[in-house]
């Protein structure tokens, strides 16, 4: 089930605070947007139809107040408010109750009566159809640059079935449009900048179409516009995107940034890309740690092995035990076919959609989207061959110590 997003409404900033530490650092529930007034609480409700909105009564005039929380409903009736206040007095308990108020949250923020909250929020938005609506955000990365995240991002969008964007959140360094062999007339800077009106027309103008199945939203066109992208503003572009594309598939920079962060956050998968050589595999246990004291489930960490070769050195079944981790797909090596396709710009599974490369990226794109559950056959390898073809002797455990972080 996807996270319940949520937007909060406060003129206190420790009222704030304490709103974002409880909704932040879990898997149930995301902040999309915090607001200080009601006219911006009101336009981002209609904008990004969150499950919930959390209104902090605090003024004098709770008529008012009530007021506003029978327009947030009326404005989407997929929401569910929360009135939250410090005195919490029956008469106030009841007119929110009264306006529409779903739950009514006293302050400060008691942990299980929080959770017995959100847990019948969860159960209110599963049974509505509208906030049920979200596309699968699948995110690429590599823990280390030229291990071909780009590649598997760009084909994987060509290959998975149903509307789909690529979003390049490689800042400094996006190849996506190239990958695709378009000339963007607008990039992510550009979604940035308009961000408060934001809606399906002028989302639709600002990316490019590659086809009527793939969209495109390239990276900003100039290194120093990526400073002008903040973490929030790719939660609240992701948020929005999921409610119109059956999928985003995310191109991830190779480092993690507050930027990367907040769309890892976000993804349903992440596709972890690895190379099977030493800085492939320690970089490789490095991301797994990361995601660890992220505190992210290891059922959507997926490793996918790129340019894989079946006369490798390195046995597939020793470096599984060392990541402790299963791998989805195997994408064959083949430099000369993939160069050509990024050269010519257009994604390999289109140019060669019967290729093993291909059979294989539109095999782990079924898996990704739900459409499969099969898991690729185990190649079989030797551990380090010699050039006379007999295995080193040399135990695998001192091999992959050096894979570690």
């Amino acid at each position: 089930m996807p996270s319940l997003t949520f937007i909060t409404l406060s003129k206190n900033k420790e009222v704030s605070v304490e709103l974002k530490d409880a909704l932040t650092g879990n898997g149930l529930t995301r902040l999309i947007g915090e607001c200080r007034d009601a006219d911006q609480l009101l336009a981002d409700v209609v904008r990004m139809r969150p499950s919930a909105a959390i209104i902090t009564l605090e003024s004098d005039n709770t008529e008012k107040e009530f007021a506003l929380i029978k327009k947030v409903i009326a404005a989407s009736p997929s929401t569910s408010v929360i009135a939250a206040a410090r005195e919490a007095s029956p008469a106030l308990i009841l007119g929110s109750m009264r306006s529409g108020a779903r739950e009514f949250l006293q302050l400060p923020i008691v942990a299980e009566e929080f959770k017995t909250v959100l847990e019948r929020m969860a159960e209110f938005s599963s049974t509505s159809e509208e906030a049920s609506k979200h596309g699968r955000i699948i995110g690429v990365f590599a823990g280390k640059g030229g291990a071909g995240a780009s590649f598997l991002a760009t084909n994987l969008a060509s290959a998975t079935r149903g509307s789909t964007l690529l979003l390049d959140l490689n800042l400094q360094a996006g190849d996506a449009a190239s990958f695709l062999g378009v000339d963007p007339k607008y990039t992510l800077t550009d979604v940035v900048r308009n961000i408060d009106r934001l809606d399906d027309s002028l989302i639709k103008s600002l990316v490019t179409s590659y086809s009527d199945r793939l969209s495109l939203l390239p990276a900003p066109l100039e290194a120093h516009e990526a400073e002008d992208i903040k973490p929030q503003d790719v939660t609240e572009i992701l948020h929005l995107l999921s409610q119109r594309y059956e999928y985003i598939i995310v191109d991830l920079q190779h480092s993690f940034d507050p930027v990367t962060v907040a769309a890892l956050d976000l993804a349903d998968d992440i596709l972890l890309v690895l190379t099977l050589d030493i800085p492939g595999i320690r970089s490789t246990k490095r991301a797994l740690k990361v995601f660890d004291r992220l505190d992210y489930s290891r059922r959507k960490v997926h490793i996918v092995v790129n340019r894989w070769s079946k006369n490798g050195d390195i046995e597939l079944q020793k470096v599984q035990a060392h990541l402790g981790e299963q791998f989805i797909g195997y994408v064959p090596n083949d430099y000369r076919k993939v160069m050509e396709s990024i050269n010519l710009g257009r994604p390999h599974v289109e140019a060669e959609p019967s290729s093993k490369i291909s059979t294989e990226i539109k095999r782990i794109a079924e898996l990704v989207s739900g459409s499969s559950q099969r898991i690729s056959p185990q190649p079989r390898q030797k551990l380090f061959r010699t050039v006379f073809g007999r295995s080193n002797t040399r135990d695998s455990t001192d091999l992959l110590t050096l894979g570690e972080a």
